[in-house]
């Protein structure tokens, strides 16, 4: 009786022994996995200088594009940092001093970017030129749009954001309506018997854009048809003299007016524009001089809400 007794406490400590064993296995692989679970992704974003891995959900991020930080917004990403030089009146936020000041777009601070120490750092066209003195700093992307091929660089652009800071489904679902208006309003500037010119008004001087240009998407992309098919593409727009634009006649004329978005800069384009020659065109006669707002066209291009808002403001001028 006693052996039996004494096999019965040998099998139970046993049992006991087992258990605790694969308790302790269980907590080591839960362990693991969990460790694995944060084990951060990466990404590789393909660029025009090249190519960058950029971790999922970056902490840090500085924005040097306003096109990109309105895609943010519009996301609720935050952002540790921009240049406020000229901040869009719709982000006036990041004016706040909860978001770091690092320069102007043309004029980074360096210093204050090494100091933030950034997980990601965005920038664009402005800044193309200074692309490896960021790279030196954290992984930086470069996002400018290409006008030449808007909306799909638009698209590839933002469906990119959305992969890194995991909002691809937000992303697809905003794009998607976007291209619904893009598309509606093309059908309806392709059905017009108008013709359309681009000018840029800035310290009492005025450029033309035509096809493939910073502001072409008029054209390219919602259908109305150019003036003059020969303008200059470049950055600054080919410059005109307002004997030009009384020659073309343009039966609609799309002013974006510099002077109210950039430091110092005054709104004045109505009074330079409408002067005794342009008076003479179809566009005046008619009421089509349209002054678009340049916080979406001049500052933030190629954002989900500007892009949104320039349809917007280009289907209510030709209705």
């Amino acid at each position: 009786m006693k052996r039996q007794l004494l096999l019965l406490i040998i099998a139970i400590i046993a049992l006991i022994a087992t258990a605790c064993s694969s308790n302790e296995t269980s907590k080591e692989t839960s362990t693991d996995n969990a460790k694995k679970t944060e084990k951060v992704e990466e990404i590789v974003v393909k660029h025009q200088f090249g190519e960058t891995k950029v971790k999922q959900n970056p902490e840090k991020v500085v924005v040097f594009d306003f096109g990109t930080l309105d895609t943010l917004d519009a996301l609720g990403v935050e952002v540790a940092g921009l240049p406020k030089d000229y901040v869009p009146t719709y982000l006036s936020k990041y004016k706040d001093d909860k978001y770091a000041n690092l320069g102007a777009a043309k004029e980074p601070d360096f210093e204050k970017i090494n100091e933030l120490q950034p997980d990601l750092i965005i920038i664009a066209g402005r800044q193309q030129e200074l692309y490896d003195k960021f790279a030196e700093i954290a992984p930086t992307v470069y996002m400018a749009v290409d006008t030449t091929k808007y909306m799909e660089s638009f698209k590839e652009n933002v469906t990119t954001l959305g992969k890194i800071f995991d909002k691809e489904n937000e992303v697809k679902a905003e794009v998607e309506k976007i291209e619904k208006s893009v598309a509606a309003l093309n059908e309806k500037g392709s059905k017009l018997n108008k013709k359309a010119l681009i000018i840029l008004a800035n310290d009492g001087k005025v450029s033309a854009y035509g096809k493939n240009s910073r502001f072409g998407i008029i054209h390219d992309e919602f259908g109305i048809s150019p003036v003059d098919e020969s303008i200059e593409v470049s950055t600054h727009g080919q410059s005109i003299s307002f004997e030009y634009i009384a020659e073309k006649n343009p039966d609609y004329l799309f002013v974006v007016d510099r002077g109210a978005v950039v430091v110092g800069g005054e709104s004045s384009a109505k009074q330079i524009v409408e002067n005794s020659l342009v008076k003479k065109t179809n566009a005046v006669k008619n009421g089509k001089v349209i002054y678009l707002d340049a916080n979406y066209w001049y500052t933030s291009g190629g954002g989900l809400v500007s892009v949104a808002e320039m349809v917007k403001e280009v289907e209510a001028a030709i209705k």
